[in-house]
């Protein structure tokens, strides 16, 4: 009993080192709206962020402004309701730094982690859905133990869930499930929207991002998409908290990138 205990808690110590380590890095970023001379935007970025960074790391979202008149910023910044504090923290701390390093003198610049999202510009954009751009990150592998209709109708079903309970959870927006696929596999998934939507945009954002699965990851072990008002996901092993120490363990595999824009 022993035994199996240490080997449950060595398996759950190394899937959370391998989800700290893939998160740590930016999946993407968008730029642009370059920066006049002799405006105050560069330095309402950085009081934006400092702001933004202070209130989500410990509410796990944050949305502000910052500056006057045609200078004026406004800002938002989210983590997945599901990773800690300290995490979050750490994420929305390097996406700060990254995103004034990736997006230099830009007044409209968003950056996207698996843990958090972080953007802002002049348009006040809060509470309004945004599906011109989105990132897929695709596992190149496919499934190979059920056929791809079965796949499909496990796939669809969990999403209708896990949708359904991000919209109706108004203070997280998140939906996360597990099935499973087969005898020797597990079906994982994790949706999330940004807090400032209404629940038709919310349920809309999710509708599209999962409706373009079979588009770009059709029959794949995995899937990531990055939407600047919602979050899908889904995977053959346990990625979202708390961990699943009945899963099998993640492994290193190839990525195919896919921008989307409207």
């Amino acid at each position: 009993m022993k035994l199996q205990y240490n080997i449950t808690l060595l398996f759950s110590l190394l899937i959370q080192l391998l989800l700290t380590i893939n998160a740590g890095d930016s999946v993407g970023n968008l730029c642009s709206e370059p920066i006049s001379q002799n405006s105050t935007v560069s330095s309402n970025i950085n009081s934006l962020l400092s702001q933004l960074v202070s209130k989500a790391s410990s509410s796990r979202y944050a949305a502000t402004s910052s500056g006057k008149g045609s200078d004026k910023l406004y800002g938002l910044a989210q983590c997945r309701s599901d990773v800690s504090g300290a995490d979050c923290s750490d994420c929305l701390k390097d996406a700060a730094k990254k995103i004034l390093q990736q997006c230099p003198n830009k007044a409209n610049a968003r950056i996207w982690y698996d843990y958090c999202f972080l953007r802002y510009q002049k348009d006040n954009f809060i509470g309004k859905l945004d599906n011109s751009y989105a990132l897929f990150l695709i596992n190149v592998e496919n499934v190979t133990d059920v056929s791809p209709e079965v796949f499909n109708k496990t796939l669809g079903n969990l999403m209708d869930g896990i949708k359904s309970e991000a919209v109706g959870s108004k203070n997280q927006r998140i939906g996360k499930d597990q099935t499973k696929l087969s005898p020797f596999n597990t079906l994982y998934g994790l949706v999330q929207c940004t807090r400032d939507l209404a629940d038709l945009d919310c349920a809309q954002c999710l509708a599209i991002a999962v409706g373009n699965f079979p588009n770009f990851c059709n029959y794949r072990k995995g899937c990531r998409g990055f939407y600047s008002n919602c979050y899908v996901r889904y995977e053959l092993y346990p990625f979202f908290f708390p961990l699943d120490s009945t899963g099998s363990s993640s492994s290193s595999f190839a990525t195919q990138r896919v921008v989307v824009r409207a």
